[in-house]
């Protein structure tokens, strides 16, 4: 991906003037801990995907202070000149933890953890989370309406809704790490390598005198892959018809035509009969208008002959549910090689955090390869070993899973140690092979579009114990 501005100062204000305030009390040098998170799955749905492990990694990397950053914020009158004098030699040296991207994650997991001076790791907040939380939106959309699909591929549309230019070109990164299989995205095509996807506009069809001329055209220009739009004035009278006609003549080897409009599942068993009986039945047939993964589910529930689908604005946008929701919540502080957890305790529950430094294991059976569930240590706890755990679900604490015979796995891996980079992002393809073999791994009651069976996301006793300590200590103050 080609490099864009610098985004250093893309930062909530207030992350600069606590800088200064820490900078001015001499606490720019402690050491914390703090854990991005998410608290519920959009949708209602049983997971989501991790993704903008990547563009996260760019920001780091770039982390710079310019003169004309510096000269905004004296104009503001509010930072001391010792601080700004810091931001001009700012050099990042943090150390980062985070859970690889197309990897299912679930509520309250630590899926980026940073470690570093205060000052730094709480000023990188705003564009961690706005990596995360737009490329997660927008993989976990993407693949909730791949699965709908049952195998039929789902290309990205959404490029002219999306919300602003990085929106539009990370949405199709996101969408296409969740399983789509290319965008309508030129741009994402170019810098990623996600395959652009397209074939005309009704105004194509318009600029002939008839569908039959608009059709040949088009097939003569681009003989070996002719995807004809169909419904710009009558799909079964006019559209199909002439589309025919043009396969008739012309016969490329590659033929489809494609619906934006109308009733798809009445139309395309009708316009499926109609090319078979002439003899088409290599002709695919590909929707799109405003689609998702119910409209999708219902209309292949209802016999519709669609061998691929175009999704645009309920995807690029995640139009149902349009915020992910991730947070970052300090953990824990370190004074003199101590570690001193933080929990952050509040009376709506789901906002109380767990405390301290945490790894986060993925138990695996052995035997069928499935995720049997999570667990967050202490990181100074010992690995599971494998034989025998007891996970309790997280909304129900009376209700347990034993596990045996698993393979623990630590989910995150490091990113950033003393602020050098140590990690390779893999190419999309392999982000996109892993997504859609970890989605494998979770049982068919959590993959469920609605009403899914409840992930188990536990926490170990001594984290427990941790947590239940402090807000005991809490609750006297």
């Amino acid at each position: 991906m080609k490099k864009h501005i610098n985004l250093t100062m893309l930062t909530d204000f207030y992350e600069l003037t606590m800088a200064n305030g820490y900078f001015r009390a001499n606490m720019s040098e402690e050491i914390a801990y703090f854990d991005l998170f998410f608290r519920k799955v959009p949708d209602g749905g049983g997971y989501a995907i991790m993704a903008g492990l990547e563009q996260m990694i760019d920001y780091l990397k770039e982390l710079e202070f310019t003169e004309e950053d510096l000269s905004y914020l004296r104009s503001k009158n509010l930072f001391c000149e010792e601080f700004l004098e810091y931001l001009k030699n700012f050099q990042f040296t943090c150390d980062v933890w985070a859970v690889p991207e197309g990897t299912p994650i679930f509520p309250y997991e630590p899926v980026v953890t940073v470690r570093g001076p205060v000052i730094q790791a709480q000023f990188i907040e705003t564009m961690l989370l706005l990596s995360i939380n737009h490329q997660s939106l927008i993989a976990t959309k993407a693949n909730r309406i791949v699965r709908a699909a049952q195998g039929r591929p789902i290309m990205e549309f959404g490029t002219r809704r999306a919300h602003g230019a990085d929106a539009a070109i990370y949405g199709s990164r996101a969408a296409y790490i969740g399983g789509c299989a290319g965008t309508a995205c030129a741009i994402a095509d170019r810098d990623m390598g996600i395959s652009a996807l397209g074939t005309m506009a009704h105004s194509w069809v318009q600029m002939f005198p008839d569908e039959y001329t608009a059709f040949k055209t088009y097939v003569e220009s681009y003989p070996t892959n002719a995807v004809l739009l169909v419904d710009t004035y009558n799909v079964l009278k006019s559209g199909v018809p002439a589309a025919i006609k043009v396969f008739k003549e012309l016969n490329p080897p590659v033929k489809g035509i494609r619906l934006d409009s109308g009733d798809v599942a009445y139309l395309t068993k009708k316009a499926r009969k109609m090319l078979d009986e002439a003899g088409l039945e290599d002709c695919t047939i590909v929707v799109s208008n405003s689609l998702d993964e119910y409209i999708i589910r219902d209309v292949l529930l209802e016999g519709a002959q669609i061998d691929s689908f175009g999704v645009g604005e309920r995807l690029i946008t995640a139009k149902s549910e349009p915020v992910f929701g991730g947070v970052y919540k300090l953990a824990a502080l370190e004074k003199n090689g101590e570690l001193i957890p933080k929990i952050k305790v509040s009376e709506n529950v789901e906002k109380i955090t767990n405390p301290g430094f945490k790894t986060l294991y993925r138990f695996y059976d052995k035997e069928t390869g499935k995720a049997r569930g999570d667990l967050m240590t202490l990181d100074s706890e010992p690995k599971p070993d494998g034989k025998r755990y007891v996970l309790f679900d997280p909304n129900a604490a009376w209700k347990k899973t034993v596990v045996t015979n698993f393979e623990a796995k630590n989910l995150r891996v490091p990113i950033f140690l003393e602020g050098k980079c140590v990690y390779e992002s893999p190419d999309i393809e392999e982000i996109r092979d892993y997504c859609m073999k970890q989605v494998e791994t979770l049982w068919d009651e959590t993959l469920r579009l609605e009403n899914p069976q409840t992930y188990y996301v536990d926490l170990s006793k001594k984290l427990w114990d941790m947590k239940q300590n402090l807000l005991l200590e809490h609750s006297e103050v």
